[in-house]
């Protein structure tokens, strides 16, 4: 009987789906899920949501809630962590202070001054976590679903011996939309997918041993409505020659080329990243929104009936695969080992990876193509400082992380990053412990 922690399972609709696909696996269905949060009403919804799971399949699954981690974790298999530093409230702060600044934030949770910022935040939670897992579960696997992705693991890889990975949909729904654009089954698409999390690349795309990227180059460029699905992420292939993973509203944020301008946003962020760009980002608005609706909303989720059929998430399919089920290659966020040879030793890539029971078994991609591996390079140097910054509390590392970000350094000064920084501080400062005297 496998006993699988939820960290931050208030996050009702990850919690609600992953435990859906768990239970779906022979292996699995008798297993204990244990439900932590900080929050008890969220807490409690999610537990009525697993019940009614459990229920409706007829699974001979156990429950436990509490609020306590540490009673969450002792004996686990593996733990799964969907958790978020600080509430909307001071989370919008980082959306709106870069916009004031021009700095056009569109999701800003994983790069950018609104990535490094929510990294700050979040990464003494994750490293605690990650400390308390190897005393208390040593063999578990620890999954990761909270961003900034790569930030985060790299903290967690660099302070502890936990088998630990990070998890994106983002390489599998890249490649579902790939498939479908290019008129293949997505089951027969064959693609190796290395790089860093949301900035990953499609290096080998196939069907049926045939390179599909003159087709799906013929499709972009020929097919307006296409193009327009994607615009942002669609430029940057017909211009760098291979597909990037994460949707255009995010990889609009992680470059110099698309929001340093009004005329550009117009151009490419606002009809085809999936986000509205706007004066507060269009996902800000979303959770200040649903800040005063989420109870009746998942109330009304409560009330449906439920459905049983297994998703596109990878965590399930690790898990059985570690409890000894048939082995899983899926996409994951390791250290670099040897395994991408012109991005940084140790950095946290997203690389294939197979789950066997020995856990996680990272495959060697080689080097990117140099015009990947150079915007690869920009970024991680960026993760690089803001981690340093956050595990020794030096705000000066936080402001020179921010100074090379592409998309600040393409529209502000030196000085006038210095003092967004400053203001960014303040608005955190409650939040931030770990810096004792901040003084840039």
């Amino acid at each position: 009987m496998a006993r699988i922690a939820f960290i931050g399972a208030g996050s009702f609709g990850f919690t609600r789906g992953l435990v859906r696909d768990i239970l779906t696996f022979d292996l699995l269905k008798d297993s204990t899920l244990v439900l932590m949060d900080i929050n008890r009403e969220r807490l409690d919804f999610a537990r009525r949501a697993v019940r009614k799971i459990i229920e409706a399949g007829n699974y001979p699954a156990k429950i436990e809630a509490t609020m306590d981690r540490r009673e969450a974790l002792k004996g686990a298999d593996a733990v799964l962590v969907t958790i978020l530093a600080g509430g909307v409230d001071i989370w919008k702060h980082d959306i709106l202070i870069p916009n004031r600044y021009g700095v056009s934030t569109n999701v800003g949770d994983t790069r950018g001054p609104s990535g490094v910022f929510r990294a700050l935040r979040t990464i003494p939670v994750m490293v605690s976590i990650a400390k308390d897992a190897e005393e208390l579960c040593p063999d578990a696997i620890l999954l990761n679903y909270t961003n900034p992705m790569a930030m985060l693991c790299r903290a967690m890889q660099r302070t502890s011996r936990i088998r630990l990975t990070g998890l994106c949909h983002s390489v599998q729904g890249t490649a579902m939309m790939l498939a479908r654009w290019c008129g293949v089954p997505y089951k027969e698409l064959v693609y190796t997918c290395a790089g860093i999390n949301h900035q990953a690349w499609y290096v080998k795309l196939e069907h049926k041993h045939k390179d599909l990227y003159p087709t799906l180059r013929k499709v972009v460029s020929s097919n307006r409505k296409t193009y327009d699905e994607e615009q942002v992420r669609n430029e940057m292939f017909l211009q760098l020659g291979y597909y990037v993973t994460e949707s255009s509203g995010h990889n609009s944020e992680y470059n110099w080329w698309f929001r340093k301008r009004k005329d550009l946003i117009e151009k490419y962020c606002t009809h085809g990243t999936g986000w509205n760009p706007g004066e507060e980002s269009y996902i800000l608005k979303h959770y200040m929104a649903r800040e005063k609706t989420w109870r009746k909303d998942i109330e009304k989720i409560l009330a449906k009936p439920v459905d049983l059929k297994r998703g596109h998430e990878y965590a399930a399919s690790i898990i059985n695969a570690y409890l000894g089920g048939e082995m899983f290659e899926f996409n994951g966020n390791v250290p670099n080992d040897g395994l991408i040879d012109n991005l940084p030793p140790k950095a946290c890539v997203e690389v294939p990876v197979v789950a066997n029971r020995r856990g996680f078994n990272a495959i060697h991609v080689g080097p990117l193509p140099p015009q990947c591996a150079a915007l690869n390079n920009v970024s991680i140097a960026v993760e690089e400082m803001a981690v340093e910054a956050a595990l020794t509390g030096d705000p000066e590392l936080v402001f020179r992380a921010i100074c090379y970000d592409p998309l600040t350094a393409a529209v502000l000064s030196l000085a006038e990053i210095r003092k967004m920084v400053r203001e960014m501080f303040r608005a955190n400062r409650k939040h931030l412990p770990q810096f004792r005297n901040v003084n840039i």
